[in-house]
């Protein structure tokens, strides 16, 4: 890579996408500490009375962390790294920085509205895509903005070859975009409804089974183009530049890009396993889940060997801590996702708590690590001023890090009581347990993962904490940090 050091970069635009994830990740997981806890004590679903209950309260809290969280953290990520590694700055083009400030006031707005229909009970009643039609129209728009400005970028650049992360933010941009608009073809029902009324609800083009499968399309591609491709893209930048390592294999990570490619677009039929859906799309879905494993492992492997002869790291850096441990979770994610795929294993499992186990030791193992890992390693050279502690980040870690094990564990273990329990018959082929058998039995581990979720919940207000002084109150610095090796 050549030297950046020639340029300066304008950052105003990531600076106010790492206050949302800031601002939108304390939001999203106050409300999983309080819905985790709501299942350990029912009585607290009263608290608030119909804006408080676990059923209003569940979608605020994944779409939160999903599209406030989790995006803002990309687009964070991505206008600080993009530029960097096309050696251009976004400054360098009014009309692309004036879109980048539109993008920003569009998707602020659609984020506040969100929360607010969400809170009010408007829903389209689709995982992941409760957004009824006109926030729909406004995330497309959101959505090309982004598009006109990474290629916008990319045309303007300096470094000639485009660098691996900025494979996975195109394939990003390019996955969301086609599956979200698919998934969410719907119909105003203001065309036929003789007057304006509920003018925002809407009814899906799909009814039925083909519903389903269209939903589970974008379903589990969610999974794939917002917790998994942007964030390799993420660590695939910000190991190397923290480590001062070259990436391990560079051919490895296109191999892995491209099976990820093939592969993951047709997992999600996994999803319905043992419903109406064809027998023979279930089975595709299961066996490309397993063989799923194979790209995610080679991604995985790939960014722990890139810190071979450099483990002494893991002792000095918490941000490396933070990576390292990412890439594990990752690799244990993309393993006992492909297991619960495996027909036998989703007899016991659909339905359970290992359900929800799995997807929070992906989501806050993997992917919230490696946002708190690159805000952190990217503050002093966006703010120009030293991280403000570095003690309070590895305090954080170990919090979080016992947060996260807290609460798969205890899922793990409540799942799999779940299954069995549900599926125990007596000698005449009775069920031997009633549902709220399964329910006082599984007390303890509900606890328990409050318990982990509100660890984790300090760790984020930790992060808060340290990144606002450090944006406020880190020592001021000349010069940008220098990396460990010339790599850099």
């Amino acid at each position: 890579m050549q030297s950046s050091a020639a340029l300066e970069y304008d950052y105003s635009v990531a600076k106010l996408y790492m206050w949302t994830a800031v601002i939108f990740g304390i939001v999203g997981m106050t409300i999983g500490v309080l819905i985790a806890s709501q299942l350990a004590f029912p009585e607290l679903n009263y608290l608030f009375g119909e804006y408080g209950t676990f059923s209003r309260l569940r979608p605020l809290h994944t779409n939160v962390v999903i599209y406030g969280f989790t995006v803002s953290g990309i687009f964070a990520s991505f206008y600080y790294a993009a530029p960097r590694v096309l050696k251009v700055s976004l400054g360098e083009s009014k009309l692309l920085k004036g879109l980048g400030y539109l993008q920003f006031g569009l998707y602020l707005i659609a984020a506040t509205f969100l929360v607010i229909s969400l809170a009010m009970g408007i829903t389209a009643s689709k995982e992941y895509a409760q957004m009824e039609w006109p926030l729909d129209v406004l995330i497309v728009v959101i959505w090309v903005l982004w598009g006109i400005i990474m290629f916008g970028l990319i045309g303007m650049r300096r470094e000639k070859a485009l660098y691996i992360s900025m494979w996975y933010y195109i394939a990003t941009f390019l996955g969301v975009a086609m599956l979200y608009l698919f998934n969410n073809m719907e119909v105003p029902t203001v065309f036929f409804s003789g007057g304006l009324g509920h003018w925002y609800h809407s009814v899906s083009m799909y009814a039925g089974t083909n519903d389903a499968l269209v939903q589970w399309w974008w379903g589990h591609n969610a999974v794939a183009f917002v917790f998994t491709v942007p964030i390799i893209a993420i660590i695939y930048y910000f190991l190397p530049k923290e480590s001062g390592q070259a990436v391990y294999s560079y051919k490895l990570s296109l191999l892995s890009f491209w099976g990820l490619m093939f592969v993951y677009l047709w997992a999600g039929g996994h999803h319905l396993l043992w419903s109406t859906v064809p027998d023979w799309m279930q089975t595709m879905g299961s066996v490309f889940s397993v063989v799923l494993i194979l790209p995610s492992w080679g991604s995985a492997i790939n960014m722990l060997l890139t810190m071979k002869g450099e483990w002494n790291q893991l002792t000095e850096n918490p941000l490396i801590k933070f990576m390292v441990l990412a890439s594990t979770f990752y690799m244990l994610s993309t393993l006992e996702g492909p297991i619960q795929a495996v027909k036998s294993v989703n007899a016991i499992a659909h339905f359970t708590d290992w359900i929800p186990g799995h997807v929070h030791d992906g989501v806050l193992g993997w992917v919230a690590f490696m946002i708190f890992a690159s805000m952190m390693h990217a503050a002093p050279r966006v703010f120009k001023r030293e991280i403000y502690s570095k003690s309070l980040l590895e305090a954080q870690f170990w919090i979080q890090t016992t947060g996260v094990v807290l609460y798969f564990t205890s899922m793990w273990i409540a799942g799999i009581t779940q299954g069995m329990m549900w599926r125990a018959v007596d000698e005449y082929g009775n069920l031997m347990y009633s549902f709220i058998d399964t329910v006082s039995v599984l007390h303890p581990y509900y606890t328990i993962r409050a318990i982990g979720g509100l660890l984790y919940l300090i760790g984020v207000f930790m992060f808060a904490y340290n990144f606002f002084m450090t944006a406020t109150a880190g020592r001021k610095l000349e010069q940008e940090p220098q990396f460990r090796s010339p790599m850099a």
